[in-house]
């Protein structure tokens, strides 16, 4: 007996339906029976699936007599096929994909993983994301808040109704066989079929649990939802809800879902009657008919509609062909005014703050203030948060502020001042400011006066080209406003270098007058302050479990993708690495890709986490491909591996400085077995690897001694003297977890008089 039968009835989809099985057969779950249920179609499904099953047993090849039923039959949906497929299935949970959709990868191992953790549930609900036409995949914003996995699991549906409101297709969710043949559940025929057995199922299941995770890729825009079809196909919905209403009049310790249901009903009636998939002109009177005698039908007491829905269900109760086109027309109007509304809105207040701003200009500059940002508009981070920081410290007579949206203030240290873009008081920031601080720019808008001072600090050493070098290079170029940035780069007095080779790229693709300061990278002093009490408690607050090596997996953009995705199958790399491994994964922050989940809790998402130095802190080495972390993390002198798979594509695309493969910080895996190897024999922190992150460190860390923040300010703002570099042989950066363990190979020379205890929260 399979652990799982996956049910994929196929109906005129053979051009999707040989990658709907391999997404299936190739699930690194092998523990399954694929139920391939051939429904009477017209062209070659039914001798795929025979392929299939020849080349795989796994696969049960079903084939549906083509005179099962009369001529026309199979218009009504796939209600037979599925049929067909429970009664062949000997799983112990069923699933349910069409033939045109996708099963993501390692879906049936986070699955099982999950239906272990739960306890067997009834039922087990999953995320799904809808691919349109044009391959863009997209996930329903509302269901992923339903499949939140806090709380206790499993439960009853009286505990979390909400997943009512989850689209009530039959692919999204696992059901347990012996369940479901107690129960007695069939696929009622039509094209809303989904909807009879949705809500009964959930209704009657004693144990429900949720997984967060998007585990189908549906194909095409509203397939099995309420939007699939239109015409006459839509009048089959009135005889669905006949059939879920029964369903609860024969069950009384259900009939406290009826109100419930009642507002589903009535808002499934109300968008098929006004949504892209709603009945021709010709029948839409007859639909609204029906519409408002459901309505009077099974209207139950004590059913609240919200006020912002009201107006959807008055079309449905009262049902008149002419009301619904006032009402229509009543709705239009109320969209077009609120939009015209919200634009004049937009506009008198943008003339309003241009003429604040202009205002601002005239006034005295506050020669004691000082703004910040990072990355447009993101959290307390990077140079520009160590320079803050250093300037409330060594400059404290300087107030500070920070420019950020306001989901990120909360990583603003309380004594500075927050500031939310395109507010009165971000313009009045930057007109008064004597210190403008930014790692990108502030936008075409701002005005730099006389007696201001912008330092722009970068973010990070280069390997990719950058600036005017991306003239000839217009994959990574893209819609890049060549003149505007020349005019942004006139405007900056000071610009942070790292190292030698920054500062010759620097000034060649950002050709102005600004002063480079050679001062190291202010972001990286935290590596030389921080103690190893430190990463104790930032490895505790990530949840990394003790005696465990964390590798930090940190790719980097590809401008020669249309959609960004990881190129490493993070969960098979820790079945091969075994339980001594860890991986943080910080993807960018254009990735797209579902994260897999390891058992155990071996792969921790740290995308969102506002610190990426506090995670090189926590881990015990790095894994990117061509990402400029490496050369912060080199001045942790802990191991670096460079997974370079795509190195051609990413040079002809972009362009490098220089060949990685030829100058690496550590090892360099060209494949995920090269990498998995690199790690299982040791290479990773092997004598070679150490050669080569001293020289990789000899070249682009020649000042981060931990007071490069400290030498831009005493430079910039005191006007002292440039601060003395410490020789590299007197730095010992903070060690990791794994090397100060007693014995360990990674284990490096103890900091000469103890550590020295700073406040690194300020980082985090």
């Amino acid at each position: 007996m399979p652990r799982f039968s996956v049910i994929v009835p196929a109906y005129k989809v053979q051009a999707y339906l040989s990658e709907c099985l391999e997404s299936v057969l190739g699930q690194s779950y092998p523990d399954l029976e694929v139920v391939a249920v051939d429904d009477c179609s017209p062209d070659a499904c039914g001798a795929l699936i025979d392929e299939f099953a020849a080349r795989d047993a796994r696969v049960n090849p079903v084939h549906l007599p083509r005179d099962a039923g009369p001529a026309g039959a199979r218009d009504a949906g796939p209600a037979g096929a599925r049929d067909a497929g429970l009664t062949h299935a000997t799983g112990d949970y069923l699933l349910f994909l069409d033939g045109a959709d996708t099963l993501t990868p390692d879906a049936l191992r986070a699955v099982a993983d999950r239906l272990k953790e739960t306890s067997e549930p009834d039922v087990l609900v999953y995320g799904h994301a809808r691919t349109d036409r044009s391959g863009e995949t997209v996930r329903d914003p509302l269901a992923q808040q339903q499949l939140s996995e806090e709380g206790p699991a499993p439960f009853r549906l009286d505990s979390r109704p909400g997943l009512l409101t989850v689209p009530t297709v039959v692919w999204n969710k696992a059901y347990r066989r012996e369940f479901v043949e107690r129960e007695g559940f069939t696929f009622p025929s039509g094209h809303h079929g989904h909807t009879p057995w949705t809500y009964p199922v959930l209704m009657s299941a004693d144990s429900i649990a949720t997984l967060d995770r998007v585990c189908v890729h549906s194909r095409g825009r509203g397939r099995g939802g309420v939007l699939d079809t239109g015409g006459a196909g839509q009048f089959d919905v009135f005889e669905q809800y006949d059939g879920v209403f029964a369903y609860l009049d024969a069950r009384p310790e259900l009939a406290h879902w009826r109100p419930v249901l009642f507002r589903r009903m009535a808002d499934h009636l109300s968008a098929l009657s006004v949504g892209p998939g709603r009945p021709a002109p010709g029948s839409r009177a007859e639909f609204l008919r029906k519409s408002r005698a459901h309505y009077r039908r099974y209207r139950t007491a004590g059913a609240k509609v919200r006020l912002r829905v009201r107006l959807r269900h008055a079309l449905v109760r009262f049902g008149a062909h002419r009301v619904h086109r006032l009402l229509c027309l009543a709705s239009s109007l109320n969209k077009r005014a609120v939009k015209l509304g919200s634009r004049l809105f937009r506009r008198s207040r943008g003339a309003a703050l241009r003429l604040h701003y202009r205002v601002q200009r005239r006034l005295p500059l506050r020669a004691d203030r000082a703004v910040f940002s990072s990355h447009r508009g993101r959290g307390h981070g990077c140079n520009p948060g160590a320079l803050e920081s250093a300037f409330r410290s060594l400059a404290p007579h300087i107030r500070t502020a920070w420019i950020a949206r306001p989901e990120h203030h909360h990583t603003i240290p309380a004594a500075t001042r927050r500031v939310r873009p395109g507010s009165a008081a971000y313009w009045t920031a930057l007109a008064r400011s004597k210190y403008l601080v930014n790692n990108v720019d502030f936008g075409r808008d701002l005005v730099k006066r006389p007696g201001q001072i912008m330092i722009q600090t970068q973010h990070g050493t280069p390997l990719k080209r950058m600036g005017l070098d991306l003239l000839d290079r217009p994959a990574a170029a893209r819609d890049t406003d060549f003149a505007e940035l020349l005019r942004s780069v006139d405007q900056w007095d000071y610009c942070l270098s790292a190292n030698r080779h920054s500062t010759l790229v620097w000034e060649r693709v950002f050709p102005a007058a600004y002063t480079t300061l050679e001062y190291g990278s202010p972001r990286n002093d935290v590596f030389q302050q921080a103690t190893s009490a430190d990463v104790s408690r930032i490895r505790e607050s990530l949840g990394i479990p003790e005696g465990t090596v964390a590798v930090l997996y940190a790719p980097t953009y590809r401008d020669y993708r249309r959609t960004q995705r990881h190129t490493l199958d993070l969960e098979r790399v820790l079945r091969q690495l075994g339980p001594r491994f860890v991986v943080l994964t910080r993807a960018h922050h254009s990735y797209d890709a579902p994260l897999t989940r390891a058992p155990g809790g071996r792969l921790i998402d740290v995308t969102d986490h506002p610190s990426v130095e506090s995670l090189c802190l926590a881990s015990d080495a790095l894994v990117t491909d061509y990402s400029s972390l490496m050369f912060d993390y080199a001045n942790l002198d802990r191991p670096i591996v460079v997974h370079a798979d795509d190195w051609e594509a990413y040079e002809a695309a972009r362009g490098t400085y220089f060949d990685l493969r030829a100058f690496p910080p550590g090892a360099v895996a060209r494949s995920e077995d090269e990498l998995v190897d690199i790690f299982a024999s040791g290479h990773w922190r092997g004598s070679r690897s150490t050669q080569l992150r001293a020289a990789f460190r000899e070249r682009f860390c020649p000042y981060d001694d931990g007071r490069a923040a400290e030498r831009v300010v005493r430079r910039v703002v005191l006007g002292e003297g440039e601060t003395p570099v410490v020789p590299r042989a007197d730095r010992h950066p903070v060690p990791s977890a794994a090397a100060a363990r007693p014995g360990s190979p990674l284990a490096t020379v103890p900091r000469p008089g103890g550590p020295v205890s700073v406040p690194v929260t300020e980082y985090l």
